[in-house]
């Protein structure tokens, strides 16, 4: 089959284009062939080398963490599919590999795809859908008439997490460039802060929730708008050594993540804000959860731009940009 590989790890880098072999199917994985492909910023620090020290891929590997397409045979203990379903998924972290035409996936990381979705706006969904249930729903524990400050509203994760928060009856704040307000009033944010001319510090005030996916001094500033008791949840780090122990990671690693979440944590503490580190865990059973809001028009997918399989570089080049407006997806079919 073709397929993107990593060969190196750099900033620099680009994927290479290669002729590898189809995966090997376990008894309980489904073969899915696939049609189109979701990108996220994941895949770009992941290529950069970012994720070294969490995520230990051995080079050569196959890049990409979200995928729609149609089973083409299932392993022997397989119970939810069968041949010709429609699926999307994020697979689970050592089992990538979205950017090729085949990938078998574990039946636990699949569902049906929703089917009020072509498979190109099905690609773009499960990561970026099942950060936001993570962060609002399982963390957040996100209620009726509380605040939200979720930042970058137009990105991929923003754009799934306001319309969830709304969902659950939050009152939405958000920052984003002027030119996206349109769409983000439509999707349901009730305040909203040009970036590039406010400073949301001076906006926003006692706020139950931030879900923060930007730098260190931006996750700094967004203790500031927190009301005692509240929490914030980062999914852009500094990961914590909580995190490294759920991952069974070394006791250096450990020690590394202690010290580069020490000094965050110990503001939060003076604040009486609990700080969180999220990275977000694949599940079949949470997107069939949100596979019933997308049929149920409660969340709309927004496309920033397909490109073809053969142009992955390019697609992935403008992720890493930051100036995509949505989802960008590679489509193989």
């Amino acid at each position: 089959m073709k397929a993107f590989v990593v060969q190196n790890y750099g900033k620099k880098e680009e994927l290479a284009f290669r002729e590898v072999s189809k995966p090997t199917l376990r008894e309980n994985e489904v073969m899915v062939e696939i049609y189109a492909a979701g990108l996220n910023q994941l895949d770009t620090k992941i290529l950069s080398g970012e994720f070294k020290m969490i995520l230990p891929y051995k080079i050569p590997f196959i890049l990409g963490h979200d995928l729609a397409g149609i089973v083409i045979e299932t392993g022997l203990k397989v119970t939810k599919f069968k041949i010709g379903d429609e699926v999307y998924a994020r697979p689970s972290d050592l089992h990538i590999g979205t950017f090729a035409e085949y990938l078998a996936v574990e039946e636990t990381d699949l569902a049906l795809k929703p089917k009020n979705l072509s498979m190109d706006e099905a690609a773009g969904v499960p990561l970026v859908a099942l950060t936001a249930w993570q962060a609002l729903v399982e963390i957040g524990k996100l209620k009726e008439g509380q605040k939200v400050f979720i930042q970058a509203g137009s990105g991929g994760v923003g754009i799934i997490a306001i319309q969830l928060a709304k969902y659950l009856g939050a009152t939405v704040a958000t920052t984003a460039g002027k030119t996206s307000f349109p769409m983000l009033q439509e999707l349901g944010a009730d305040v909203l802060i040009d970036y590039k001319t406010q400073d949301f510090e001076t906006v926003l005030k006692d706020y139950d929730l931030v879900l923060n996916s930007q730098d260190n001094k931006t996750l700094k500033k967004s203790l500031n708008v927190l009301r005692k008791g509240g929490k914030i949840i980062s999914i852009s780090g500094p990961p914590t050594p909580e995190f490294a122990r759920e991952i069974g990671a070394s006791w250096i690693i450990r020690t590394v993540l202690s010290i580069l979440s020490s000094g965050v944590k110990r503001k939060a503490k003076r604040k009486e804000i609990d700080y969180q580190f999220l990275f977000m865990k694949s599940s079949g059973k949470q997107l069939e959860k949100i596979t019933k809001l997308i049929e149920a028009g409660i969340i709309k997918t927004v496309i920033d731009k397909v490109y073809p399989f053969s142009q992955t570089n390019e697609a992935l080049n403008h992720v890493a940009s930051g100036r995509a407006k949505g989802k960008v997806i590679v489509k193989m079919k």
